[in-house]
C-alpha cells in the first residue's frame, strides 16, 4: 500500500499549552484512519496543520510524497484541489441553494462548462440520495440533509484525501448511523483515503479501518477500534466506558 499522508514528530504550542508534541502517523491509500481524543487534545489542530490552514511549530508533514511544509501558496492550493472537507456544521452558505451551494467548489477551482456543472451536482446529489433538495435552502433542511448535502459538497471535486471534523455531532443516533454508513459506501465506491476526527464510537466502528488515541498532545494508542476498547489503560478503559455509556443514553 501507498502511504497518502506522513507526518513526523508534528509538534504545536499555543503560548505554554502543547497541543501536540512529537505525533508521528501514517495513513495508507483507501483507508480510513479515525482520530479520537478528549476535548482539547488536538484533534482538530492535527487535521489543520496536515492541510497547513495552521503552521506547525516543528515536524514534517508528507502528502503523496510531497512535502507540505515546503511549499509555496500557489503549490499548497494547487495540493489542495485535491482534498474535500466536511466541517462539523457542514458550512454550507445560508445564501445560496444547495444548486448554488454545490456549484460553488466547480466555479472557484475548474474550468467546468455549465452542461458539465450541471452533470456533476446531480450526480453528487443521486450520491447522497438528495436528488430533489437541488433548488432548497439551507433553512430548509433537516441537520442530517445538510451533512448529506456538505458531504455532497466535499466529494464533487473527486477527492483523493477526505477530512471529516465530527461529521455526526449534533445527529440523533439513527441519523448518525446513516451518515456514517454513507460516508463508508463513499469511500468504498470512490477510492479515497480519509481522516476522520470523531467522538462518536458507533461512527468509528462502522467506518474505522485504524484508529489513534490523542491524550496529552501524543499518540497514546494505535490499533483497530476493538483494540483501543480492550485496552487495560485507564485512561482508555475510562474514555471508551464514558462513550459506551454516553451511546446508550443517546439511544433511549
Amino acid at each position: 500500500m501507498n502511504k497518502v499522508v506522513e507526518i513526523k514528530n508534528l509538534s504545536k504550542s499555543f503560548d505554554s499549552l502543547n497541543v501536540l508534541r512529537n505525533v508521528s502517523l501514517t495513513v495508507e491509500e483507501g483507508e480510513n484512519m479515525v482520530v479520537f481524543g478528549q476535548s482539547g487534545t488536538g484533534k482538530s489542530v492535527l487535521l489543520k496543520c496536515i492541510v497547513r490552514l495552521m503552521e506547525p511549530d516543528s515536524g514534517e508533514i508528507y502528502i503523496d510524497n510531497k512535502d507540505v511544509l515546503a511549499m509555496n501558496l500557489k503549490q499548497l492550493n494547487d495540493l489542495r484541489k485535491d482534498f474535500g472537507f466536511l466541517f462539523q456544521g457542514a458550512a454550507l452558505y445560508d445564501s445560496m441553494s444547495v444548486r448554488e451551494n454545490l456549484e460553488f467548489p466547480l466555479i472557484r477551482h475548474f474550468n467546468y462548462t455549465p452542461e458539465e456543472r450541471e452533470a456533476k451536482v446531480k450526480s453528487v446529489l443521486e450520491k447522497v440520495s438528495l436528488e430533489e433538495a437541488i433548488d432548497k435552502m439551507p433553512s430548509e433542511l433537516s441537520g442530517g440533509m445538510k451533512k448529506r448535502i456538505g458531504l455532497a459538497r466535499s466529494i464533487i471535486i473527486d477527492p483523493k484525501l477526505m477530512f471529516y471534523d465530527e461529521p455526526t455531532t449534533g445527529l440523533d443516533p439513527i441519523t448518525s448511523k446513516e451518515i456514517s454508513l454513507l460516508i463508508l459506501e463513499l469511500q468504498k465506491s470512490l477510492k479515497m483515503t480519509s481522516i476522520i476526527v470523531t467522538h462518536d464510537l458507533l461512527c468509528a466502528e462502522i467506518i474505522a479501518d485504524r484508529a489513534i488515541m490523542l491524550n496529552d498532545g501524543v499518540i497514546m494508542k494505535e490499533g483497530s477500534i476493538s483494540d483501543l476498547k480492550s485496552s487495560q489503560d485507564p485512561f482508555l478503559r475510562n474514555f471508551f466506558s464514558h462513550e459506551i455509556i454516553q451511546e446508550h443514553n443517546r439511544r433511549v
